[in-house]
């Protein structure tokens, strides 16, 4: 099955590794084989891995844009979820962490990261909580 990509002016993507960066028009892509996407949003900078939840989704986006050295992320990715699943108690929180391992382990990555934007902004819910509130 083909995905189809509809790409704004100047939007980047990456595919298998290869950055690509669109034109000064509106233009769609159409992939007819099995590859690893990620648009400009969904890719995190080094620098952007500041919460417990970003340490999670970062070795997940590792595994799936360099194949050749998953077990090094997939470890690093076991840790912090390990960590994670440790410290909270949220049911919805922990059935998307299980989620998220299942699909690792199905090497179905792109799957993973959908689901680490959830525990993305249920972190961000909690982190700004205020009791005063």
């Amino acid at each position: 099955m083909a995905l189809k990509l509809s790409l704004k002016p100047g939007e980047k993507l990456v595919i298998n590794g290869a950055v690509i960066a669109n034109g000064d028009r509106r233009s769609t892509l159409v992939v007819r084989n099995k590859v690893s996407i990620l648009r400009e949003k969904d890719i995190m900078q080094e620098e952007d891995v500041t919460t417990p939840a970003r340490r999670i989704y970062f070795p997940i986006m590792l595994m799936y844009m360099d194949p050749d050295n998953q077990g090094k992320y997939y470890e690093e990715f076991v840790l912090r979820m390990s960590e994670f699943m440790n410290a909270i108690s949220t049911p919805d929180a922990v059935q998307t962490c299980v989620k998220i391992s299942k699909s690792v382990m199905a090497k179905s990555y792109y799957q993973a990261l959908m689901g680490c934007k959830k525990l993305i902004a249920f972190e961000e819910e909690r982190l700004s909580y205020s009791p005063s509130e």
